[in-house]
């Protein structure tokens, strides 16, 4: 099981952009790869040549979206696509339009041990009970966003969401989860970190044993 980071240029003049002495495009890509994301696949329009030296030397898949194509979920199911090329154990893909720079690689790592719990749910994180990104699809999916073509990524989650895929949120704690590039790294609130693991609780291993021999020492 992988989950692959399928980032969304659009603009990629703005995914150049400063974060915090960084371009925007490449603390994007770094954090993903920290989290543990694979493949990382970067989707931008025809000759978007300016943005290769970036990104040259991180392990990261460039897919070229057709000229005239709307930005979104249809730019989302070709990376899905380029993902799966690549990594053919592709099982999800994270949703990440490129402003969201300043997420954290433990939201990511959050959101993948999370999918590998419930592989066939929506995750979409929150800080503070506000919704963000990066939004994790189940690869069971990807044929039915392909057929919503001019919809944007929330959108088209919540279309799917009204037609009974499940949906879970997840509190994260991470404020560039909501927060993107407009706003700078030293004026972003604080982070808190996941208030509980993701993935649930961990199994309390042996627990009935440890009842049973707690018992019989309380008995004797």
């Amino acid at each position: 099981m992988t989950v692959a980071a399928i980032v969304l240029v659009p603009d990629v003049e703005a995914a150049l952009s400063d974060a915090d002495g960084v371009p925007a495009i490449r603390r994007l890509c770094h954090s993903a790869w920290a989290g543990g994301a694979l493949p990382i696949v970067v989707v931008v329009p025809p000759e978007s040549s300016p943005l290769a030296p970036a990104i040259t030397d991180l392990p990261v898949v460039v897919a070229n979206a057709p000229a005239g194509g709307t930005p979104g979920v249809a730019w989302f199911a070709l990376g899905f696509r380029a993902a799966v090329t690549a990594v053919t154990e592709t099982s999800a893909g994270l949703m990440w339009p490129f402003r969201h720079a300043w997420v954290d690689p433990e939201t990511v790592t959050s959101l993948i041990e999370a999918h590998g719990a419930a592989p066939g749910q929506i995750l979409r994180p929150a800080f503070r009970g506000q919704l963000g990104f990066p939004i994790l699809v189940p690869a069971l999916l990807e044929s039915r966003l392909a057929a919503l073509p001019g919809l944007h990524a929330e959108e088209a989650v919540a279309s799917l969401v009204a037609e009974g895929v499940p949906l879970r949120v997840v509190e994260l704690g991470d404020p560039g989860i909501t927060h993107d590039i407009a706003t700078p790294r030293a004026g972003l609130p604080g982070y808190q970190g996941p208030p509980e693991p993701a993935a649930g609780p961990p199994p309390e291993w042996n627990a009935d044993l440890a009842d049973q021999v707690e018992r019989s020492a309380e008995s004797t």
